[in-house]
């Protein structure tokens, strides 16, 4: 049994990897300070005696007692989200890393930072490997996160480098599943919201932009997969479905899922909002032996009836 910190635990995906962790027997530390995370994304654990609950900015240093193996996952993850204090986006990269470094130099801890497909910007290269140093506006309105992450993982390295950590980084590419906020603006929420109250669905650009859409249950198993690799071994390592779809088609498979009677409609694309992303998993096939499993249609349709059953009802 080991003993292992997550931060940002209470959040979407730190929620699922932490229940995930106490299924196999492991004690879990979760810290979060719910700027987007939430003590009812836990709540169900709270039973376990093998399960902590802090409440802590992952900016501000912090002790705990020793532990095994530490999982960074602290950041809000939609635009509209670590848009909403961009300053503060960058102290939680930068400033939580380092803290999380420093702790995992003090109990020589395996440490594992979830960076992101963001990373890589708008592509100019498709799919994306993890060669591949990516094309982002270092000024833009998206900076606050795409740079934070960036520097996260140049400071993952150099602590590797010079103070010998055992790391692991993974590039985490767009992540749906039960437990993400209905505010959280990223597009299957905003998609899924929108149809259960037949509301016009808002495309922006003209639908024709891609994504690929990883269910959370296949995340956390690359996850756990890539923290149980050699020492030697350190990424970063995409994680995320190679699947692609264009934007307007995930629209269509959603309204029909639902039953919706809702329309679509066009607005303009954000600024520096990527064309397209796609994962180049061989790495991870090779590496962890992980691919995603979930198919599309089969993670909407879980969606969904999360939001039926969390009051967002038809009309």
């Amino acid at each position: 049994m080991k003993r292992i910190l997550v931060t940002g635990g209470a959040g979407f995906i730190g929620s699922h990897l932490c229940y995930r962790l106490l299924e196999e027997g492991h004690s879990v530390i979760c810290l979060d300070n719910y700027l987007t995370g939430s003590r009812d994304n836990v709540s169900h654990l709270m039973g376990n005696r093998r399960f902590e609950l802090l409440e802590h900015d992952i900016v501000q240093p912090f002790r705990i007692e020793a532990v095994d193996e530490i999982y960074n996952l602290a950041c809000p993850a939609s635009p509209v989200h670590y848009q909403r204090d961009p300053i503060e986006t960058l102290k939680t990269s930068i400033w939580g890393a380092l803290n999380v470094l420093n702790l995992a130099r003090q109990y020589n801890a395996k440490v594992l930072q979830a960076s992101t497909s963001e990373i890589y910007g708008d592509p100019l290269v498709h799919p994306q490997p993890e060669q591949y140093w990516g094309n982002v506006n270092p000024i833009g309105l998206r900076s606050c996160y795409d740079e934070g992450k960036r520097c996260a993982e140049t400071l993952f390295m150099d602590y590797h480098r010079k103070e010998k950590l055992r790391i692991k980084i993974v590039r985490i590419f767009n992540t749906y599943g039960p437990g993400m906020l209905p505010d959280d603006g990223r597009v299957i929420s905003n998609f899924i919201l929108q149809a259960l109250q037949d509301e016009d669905i808002t495309i922006y650009g003209d639908g024709s932009q891609t994504r690929s859409f990883q269910y959370v249950d296949d995340l956390i198993e690359g996850l756990l997969k890539m923290m149980d690799t050699d020492d030697t071994f350190t990424g970063p390592v995409n994680i995320g479905n190679p699947t692609e779809y264009p934007i307007k088609e995930l629209a269509e498979r959603i309204v029909a899922l639902s039953g919706s009677k809702s329309k679509l409609v066009y607005s303009a694309l954000p600024k520096d909002d990527p064309k397209q992303r796609k994962p180049d998993i061989t790495l991870a096939k090779e590496m962890l032996h992980w691919e995603p499993k979930v198919q599309l249609d089969a993670g909407l349709s879980k969606m969904i009836t999360y939001f039926k059953q969390n009051h967002y009802q038809l009309k």
